[in-house]
């Protein structure tokens, strides 16, 4: 590599823990303010990022570049990237359908970047042996140094690019679908008149599966607005593996139903969700 400085797009809560991994590991790490939020600001100045201002002038400054950002900007993002004449080596993190990250791959070979495939399983990277990030692709190796001192784990999966996504895209299938359909079933059941007596019966011989039903349910609102998306590469991906994906397509849209609550101040209850889902409509 032709310096030690990594750039990272964009410090979220996710993408700045990432990035703590490379400064870890002896990467000065630079972020671009330009358009970012005072919040995002906050969190790379706590940290000691350095601000390059601009994409551009990140894309001079840093030989590797990470991109963590909302599934539906992914592609958006590396070509604005490619525009600025970035010929280093790119990291796509997000939870994308391997389909995308082929393409994306296919453009920067185009523009003369090494292209790496990854996904995260896993909260924000604090802790060891809590958050994974796959990786794929011929240089994956070579990225998987940039993160050798943690917390964060790396491991490399076989077969080239796409294959660090469509892991991901399998996990979160169950995991957010899973919740997904709970949110569903809920909200089916409360418009039904039912939900107490569905909560009864998930009570029988000493269950908790009702209270962890809503914890699930009110927990998830936060992240709903990105889950969304995730759940439509979900649904391509499935769909380009020969088996149905109308059932994360569906998903997506309860999600979406749940956007609403992305800056609430707490977690709302159970029963301000269920009003969501019955009249946030699609």
């Amino acid at each position: 590599m032709k310096n030690q400085n990594i750039g990272i797009l964009h410090p979220g809560q996710m993408g700045v823990s990432i990035a703590a991994s490379a400064q870890n590991s002896g990467y000065t790490v630079y972020w671009a303010s330009e358009g970012r939020s005072p919040e995002t600001r906050a969190r790379a100045e706590e940290l000691g990022f350095q601000d390059a201002k601009s994409l551009a002038q990140l894309c001079e400054t840093c030989s590797v570049i990470i991109c963590v950002c909302p599934p539906d900007a992914a592609e958006t993002v590396a070509h604005q990237v490619l525009a600025c004449g970035f010929r280093g080596l790119y990291l796509d993190a997000n939870a994308i359908a391997p389909q995308r990250a082929c393409r994306i791959g296919e453009a920067m070979a185009a523009g003369g970047a090494t292209f790496v495939d990854g996904s995260i399983i896993g909260g924000p990277a604090w802790k060891p042996n809590s958050t994974w990030l796959y990786l794929s692709g011929d240089e994956a190796g070579r990225m998987a140094a940039c993160f050798s001192a943690g917390p964060l784990e790396t491991d490399i999966v076989e077969g080239g690019i796409g294959r660090a996504s469509a892991l991901k895209m399998c996990f979160a299938a169950y995991t957010k679908g899973s919740t997904a359909l709970l949110c569903a079933i809920v909200g089916a059941a409360e418009s039904l008149g039912v939900l107490g007596d569905l909560e009864k019966q998930w009570s029988r011989n000493g269950s908790d599966f009702a209270e962890q039903t809503s914890r699930r349910v009110t927990g998830v609102t936060s992240k709903a607005w990105r889950f969304a998306g995730e759940m439509d590469e979900i649904s391509a991906t499935l769909s380009g593996a020969g088996v149905p994906g109308e059932f994360h397509a569906g998903a997506a849209d309860v999600y979406r139903r749940l956007a609403g609550f992305k800056d609430a101040a707490e977690t709302p209850s159970l029963e301000a969700v269920l009003e969501a889902l019955l009249t946030n409509k699609h």
